[in-house]
């Protein structure tokens, strides 16, 4: 007796397991993450990231060309100022750090790839949220959006294409493309964190903004355990005229990505968050993981449950090793 379905046959050499392939992974599906520290006289590795820098200008300016020349998709940038208040007035500033970084790339590498900021207050505020505290220490969500429609007006002159508001303040999509809109900037795209977790896997994230916050953020992140608020978050984002919408963490949460991708009318990026990336390289430091192997199964997973975009701290090696395979490249 033998089967007369095999499915073997279709895997019984490399091309035609490329001929078969249902998920691609390509180079301009990946957007890296980059973080940009004032004041900063030499590039320096993020202890609980390694291989991620706190750049300096100039450095940054230099990892953003490799990038692009790597053939990535965008790049995400983040500032690490060297002073804080409780308003996060350095974020609007357009001698900010952030704000100066962006002028930098774009002049750098102008429309060769998508230039990302990200629109929230954490890294510039002396209590680490990404909001303004009321009188009793609670962020105050109307008075955020304000502010985030100044902070994403100093981002669009900067020169960003596309901005990310990742701070969960409710109506801060329609807020930030009201502003947008009244100066002019009909063109500047929003990438919505629509379904952002309260998530274990930002800590060396925390280390990387040098972050300030004590406590946690559960009162505007969303809780683990839902999915349908989710799909809530991201039509309401929609609705206000998000352009791209964002799950945040990534390979944790591929249900959600899964459901967003069937919902969403817009493109539906995730990312791979730090936590994601330091467990990996954890283990491939100590040879228990190896990394090209395993960067390469954990993207193809995200992009196979849904994700149009993979925002990912490997986003430039993984594009240098996705244009060395077979059938590789940035198409």
């Amino acid at each position: 007796m033998y089967p007369s379905v095999r499915p073997r046959r279709l895997r019984r050499n490399a091309a035609l397991r490329r001929l078969v392939s249902e998920t691609d992974v390509r180079p301009r599906h990946l957007v890296l993450p980059m973080f940009v520290r004032e004041g900063a006289d030499e590039p320096v590795e993020i202890p609980s990231m390694p291989g991620v820098m706190h750049h300096t200008r100039d450095s940054l300016r230099a990892a953003a060309v490799d990038a692009v020349e790597a053939g990535v998709g965008g790049l995400m940038l983040f500032g690490v100022p060297s002073e804080r208040d409780a308003t996060g007035s350095a974020a609007a500033d357009p001698d900010g750090i952030l704000n100066v970084a962006l002028r930098d790339v774009a002049a750098e590498v102008g429309d060769d790839t998508v230039l990302m900021a990200d629109t929230c207050l954490d890294e510039f505020t002396d209590h680490g949220h990404c909001g303004v505290l009321d009188d009793q220490g609670n962020v105050d969500n109307d008075r955020t959006l304000r502010l985030y429609g100044e902070m994403a007006l100093a981002q669009a002159e900067a020169g960003a294409h596309v901005l990310g508001p990742s701070g969960m303040m409710d109506g801060q999509i329609g807020a930030i493309r009201e502003t947008l809109d009244a100066a002019g900037f009909h063109d500047t795209s929003l990438l919505a964190y629509s379904a952002k977790y309260s998530s274990a896997f930002y800590g060396p994230f925390r280390d990387a903004v040098d972050s300030q916050l004590s406590g946690d953020r559960k009162t505007y992140q969303q809780d683990p355990a839902n999915g349908r608020e989710a799909a809530r978050e991201v039509g309401q984002d929609i609705a206000e005229g998000a352009d791209m919408v964002m799950v945040k963490p990534a390979m944790s949460y591929t249900d959600l990505v899964r459901q967003t991708a069937e919902i969403s009318e817009v493109p539906v990026a995730a990312y791979q968050v730090s936590g994601e990336y330091s467990m990996v390289e954890a283990a491939v430091e100590r040879g228990w993981l190896d990394r090209q192997r395993t960067v390469l199964e954990t993207l193809t997973s995200i992009r196979r449950a849904g994700a149009d975009i993979v925002l990912t701290y490997w986003a430039a090696r993984a594009a240098r090793w996705l244009r060395e395979e077979p059938g590789g490249g940035a198409a």
